[in-house]
Formats: structure tokens, C-alpha cells, sequence
């Protein structure tokens, strides 16, 4: 596939979209000026550099509405965690980084070990769509999941609707219970959430190889080890080497 092919597949209008859910602060947020940054946002600007496209953003505050955009057309690049619910709409990469799924739960739940989350009459808060919301709904058997808009709103949905455990991304639920007492994070994880590049699964083959083949390079460069120290992102790590 030419230069020229490759624009066409990944610039169809001219000017590369970009999906950039900021729900997982991990990975992207928006700065002082209300523009996006952050590891994925730095991903980006270094494909669009390697095709000498353009470059805009459309951004999300949840990885579902994120999913759905880049599954319709209407974005030609995003950046989730890898699902097979997912991979019917979309080509992924392999990961660039990997993150942890983890419970949050009070001070005085009788849980103290992941195993003894599924139980029936548990409740559990998850951000709508999510990955751990679609690794939960597949893999719990007797607990219940209650939804929440957006990853960040988990915490507070938990608090005030005095369910029983919060499920997300690790560091976010550290944050999120930073400052309010009462609150204790289970040891361990529930998931490893794999978080890659993907594009619309009409586009073709070839070029999802061409984006594959990208973020090998990016993670063998250093550059999303850079990335993630730019930022100041603890917990997260680069995902190993796919040999091709």
C-alpha cells in the first residue's frame, strides 16, 4: 500500500479523526484550555506525523460513545481496551499498554479478596460500557452491575447509591477515593485491561497491519515509555513486543 493509498484510508476526509475517550484519565484528559493530551493524544500526533495527515479530535468522556463513533465511520482512529464484543466492529492493534482492573469497596465490607465479589445480592458500579463493564457482564455469575455514565462517575454512583464494590481502572479508583475516608482497595486484580489502537473494520486489512505495525515501533522506540513518564502516569506499563 502506497503513501497515497495509506492517506486516503486513513484521512478520507482530508484530515485524520481521532476518537479520545478522556473517561480514562490514564491514557487522555483535557488540559487548562479544555484541549485534549495525554499518552493516546501523543500516539496520535506521531501517526499523523508518520502519514503527513492532519489531524483532529473528537472526544468522549466514555469509552462506549468512543467505541461507537470510531465503529461508525465517523472517526478513523481510537484508542480502547481490546474485547471481542469490540473486535466485531473494529480492527485492533496489539496493546500498547497495560492497565489494572481493580474493586474498590468500604472500610467495613465483610470482601476482602476478589474471589468473594460475585455473590448474589452484590451490587457492583461500573462505568457504562466500559471494559470491565463488558469483562463483568460476561464473566459474573450471581452479582449484579449497576451502571454509571461515565468511568469517572463510578465512585460517586457507589457512594450514593450505597452499593457494595466499584470496579474500574485501578489508579482512577485510588484518585477517586483519595480524601474520603472509609474506603480501601482490594488487593490484586480482576483484569489486565489491554489498551490498543483500533480502526473501523471497513477499512482494510492492509491497513490495519500498517497500524499495527505502528505501535510496535512506538513501544520499541521508547516512545510510549516516554510518553507514559511525560505525563506522570503510575501503575500503567508498556505491553511487551509482538514478534511479526
Amino acid at each position: 500500500m502506497n503513501d497515497v493509498d495509506l492517506k486516503t484510508v486513513f484521512a478520507p476526509t482530508g484530515t485524520m479523526r481521532a476518537a479520545i475517550n478522556v473517561g480514562n484519565p490514564i491514557l487522555a484528559h483535557r488540559n487548562d484550555k479544555g484541549e485534549p493530551g495525554g499518552v493516546s493524544v501523543d500516539m496520535a500526533h506521531a501517526l499523523a506525523r508518520q502519514l503527513d495527515v492532519s489531524i483532529e479530535f473528537i472526544v468522549f468522556e466514555s469509552a462506549g460513545q468512543s467505541v461507537e463513533c470510531v465503529s461508525n465511520n465517523e472517526a478513523d482512529i481510537g484508542f480502547f481496551a481490546v474485547d471481542p464484543r469490540r473486535a466485531e466492529a473494529l480492527h485492533f492493534t496489539e496493546p500498547y499498554v497495560l492497565i489494572e482492573g481493580a474493586y474498590l469497596v468500604r472500610d467495613e465490607s465483610f470482601i476482602h479478596t476478589l474471589d468473594e465479589v460475585d455473590q448474589s445480592g452484590i451490587q457492583i458500579a461500573v462505568g457504562k460500557g466500559s471494559a470491565y463493564d463488558l469483562y463483568l457482564t460476561r464473566t459474573l455469575e450471581q452479582a449484579t452491575i449497576v451502571r454509571a455514565p461515565t468511568s469517572p462517575a463510578v465512585v460517586d454512583l457507589f457512594l450514593d447509591q450505597d452499593l457494595d464494590v466499584a470496579a474500574g481502572v485501578k489508579q482512577q479508583l485510588q484518585a477517586d477515593a483519595k480524601g474520603r475516608p472509609g474506603l480501601r482497595m482490594l488487593p490484586g486484580h480482576f483484569m489486565v485491561i489491554r489498551q490498543a489502537m483500533g480502526l473501523p473494520r471497513s477499512r482494510s486489512a492492509q491497513a490495519a497491519s500498517y497500524l499495527s505495525a505502528f505501535v510496535e515501533q512506538q513501544k520499541a522506540s521508547g516512545f510510549v515509555a516516554d510518553a507514559l513518564r511525560r505525563h506522570g502516569i503510575q501503575g500503567a506499563r508498556v505491553a511487551p513486543a509482538v514478534s511479526r
